[in-house]
Formats: structure tokens, sequence, C-alpha cells
């Protein structure tokens, strides 16, 4: 709903022995009244702010009783406030009440009741009109009257909120919507125009936040908008930057857990006494097949290539590592016998790959021929 704001004549007063002023009050009646674009349409989404909108607000709705009802009780203000009045500002705003609102003819007629000194003082004093404020369902549609007057927009479910006094009601039945950014409620259409061409078309964007098309957005909000996403990027990309960081800090860790899994099977006393004894064995056929051969800082296969090479030659450099354990096993079953018959044999022409199976037969036969 929208809250808007009527002039209002005062057609008969007097006071009470109390002190207080009663006052008898017209409202506009109902028909087609001229509104700015500003006032039914602020956010332009299809008049431009000066833009003249012919406005209907049917009778029907003007003297539906709940809207009628609405008004009783309700406060008297000295000037609009800029916003509606309600039970957490009463006390600041409220200057007397009214307790009466009924059809008048063709008009709404108000029984009022000031109660405020100042604000009686400046009704004595001549400031003599009155404004209701209101709110009500206003649509933005085209339609004709029934007595043919062609309009932009209707008010429907109009309900009161105060009733103000003012220096100077715009002229005619005209209506405006409460906003607070045009605090004066009751500045002549005139004056009112001045200010808008003052501050140009107050021109809108429209702009998509999070996949949706939100329209009416001033540069002000535009930028906030824009910075707020911006840091809202920022973030996401640390967010990923860092469960970046976690994943690959997660597959190190996992990595050195097996590491270190490994390091303490291999730590295991019985399979310490293994590796050392293996190692041993191993060493001790090699110094049984090549004496000479240096055994320090090589491994298990180093060692194996290393007696191979030495008593086949360069037909051991082709051999794969299943060759060189064949040829190995071979030369390690008897070393001294061995060693003088695999002195004897032939080098055999290089080939691109060697079966460890044909190289043991061969040493066999050599070694028993």
């Amino acid at each position: 709903m929208v809250q808007l704001t009527d002039r209002i004549s005062i057609i008969d007063k007097g006071r009470s022995i109390d002190g207080f002023l009663k006052v008898r009050a017209r409202a506009a009646r109902s028909g087609v009244y001229d509104y700015l674009g500003i006032e039914v349409d602020p956010r332009g989404t299809k008049f431009k702010p000066n833009d003249v909108v012919k406005v209907y607000r049917p009778a029907d709705e003007v003297f539906d009783k709940a809207s009628l009802a609405s008004f009783v009780g309700k406060p008297i203000t000295n000037d609009h406030p800029t916003t509606a009045v309600t039970a957490a500002n009463w006390r600041d705003h409220a200057r007397g009440s009214i307790f009466g609102a009924v059809k008048d003819g063709d008009y709404v007629g108000f029984d009022l009741a000031f109660m405020d000194a100042d604000t009686i003082a400046a009704v004595d004093a001549g400031k003599r009109e009155l404004s209701n404020g209101y709110s009500c369902d206003l649509s933005i549609e085209d339609g004709v009257t029934p007595d043919g007057v062609a309009y932009q927009a209707v008010q429907r479910n109009i309900r009161g909120n105060h009733v103000a006094l003012v220096d100077q009601g715009r002229a005619g039945p005209d209506c405006r919507v409460s906003d607070s950014r045009w605090a004066a409620c009751d500045a002549l259409p005139a004056d009112l125009l001045d200010r808008l061409n003052s501050i140009g078309d107050y021109p809108m964007k429209t702009m998509t936040i999070d996949g949706l098309k939100v329209p009416n957005v001033s540069d002000e909000a535009e930028a906030a908008i824009n910075k707020l996403q911006d840091k809202v990027a920022a973030s996401a990309k640390e967010l990923t930057d860092a469960n970046a960081k976690v994943s690959t800090l997660t597959g190190e860790k996992t990595a050195l857990e097996a590491q270190l899994a490994d390091a303490k099977a291999a730590l295991d006393p019985a399979r310490l006494d293994a590796m050392v004894a293996d190692r041993a064995a191993l060493i001790g056929k090699v110094k049984a097949i090549a004496p000479t051969l240096a055994t320090d800082g090589k491994t298990d296969a180093d060692l194996r290539r290393a007696v191979v090479e030495a008593k086949l030659g360069d037909s051991a450099k082709a051999m794969d590592d299943a060759a060189i354990a064949g040829a190995f096993a071979v030369l390690a079953v008897d070393a001294k016998p061995v060693a003088d018959a695999v002195q004897n044999i032939a080098p055999a022409k290089p080939a691109a790959t060697h079966d460890g199976a044909a190289v043991v037969a061969a040493i066999r036969s050599a070694r028993y021929a």
C-alpha cells in the first residue's frame, strides 16, 4: 500500500468550555484527479517524475464503511510527519483526534477535536488548511469512469492514518505519496515541479543481482550493490583457494602417513634381522664370485648386475633385471668352478633383449663342458 494525503476544507468550528477546538471538515470526493508521476510511481517503472497521471478514486471505495471507519480515532498532527503515525510515535505527533467520519453528500465529512494548545493557537493565527493522510492500494491500470473520464491508475482499499494541520494545502483535491524523500507533504504542485526539475529526471537503472533482474536502482544503490558483490566474489575466491589448499595438504598428509607406516614397518626387529641376514648372504655370494668387487653404497640389484657384467662382459649390459637375477643365481651356485668356466665363455653377440632362461642354460652348459 502507499501513503497519501488529501486537501480538506474546514466548514465549521467551535470551542468547548475546556478549550478544545472542535472542527467539521470535508474531504475531497470521488472522481479522477491529477497526480505527478513521482507521486504514484516513485520508482519510475511507467511514468517520469513530472508526468501528469490521472488517478481514479471510485465512490464505492471512498464511501466504503471500512474506509470511513478506519479514520475514526486516528490522530490530528501539526504538519505531516515524514512517516505514518503508529503507536511507537503517536506521543510525538498527536495534537488531537478524529472522532467522526461519515458520508456528507458527495464528500467525506470529518469531526475533529484539536486538544493541543499550541496547535489551537496556530489555527487561531491563521493556519487553517487540513490535509488527511491515508494508505491505499494503488493499481497502475488504464480505464474509463462511468461518466467517460479516462484514467491511468485506481485507488482501492483506502485506510486512514491521520489528519494534518498545514499552512497551505495544494490547490484542488490532489493526493500525493507520503514518501520521506519528499518531506514537504503539502507543497504546491508548481513548487514540487521546480524541485523535480532541479534534480533532473531522477534516473533509475536495472541491475542483475544473483541472477535476478532488479528494476529502478539508483546510481548510489548500484555503487553500493556492486561494492558488496565484489566483496562476495572476493570472499568466494578466497574460500575456493582455501579449499584447494586444504585438499593439497590433505593429500600430502596421506602420503606422509603412508611413508610413516612404511618406516615403522621397516623398523620391525624381525624384519630388520631378516634384511641384515639377506644382505650378508648376498655380499658373501658376491665376494665368492668377484672377490675384488666393492660392495659399499650399492643396492642388491646393483651388486647382482655388477657381478654378471664382470663375468659376461658387454653381453650383460643389454640384459633386463630378470635376466641379471637369473644369471647371478647360476653364477652363485658354486662360485669357484663357475668362476673358471665363465672366463672361457665366448661373448655372445649383443641383442636388444635377452631371455633369462637362455642365459642360465648357456652358463650351465659352459660350466659342465
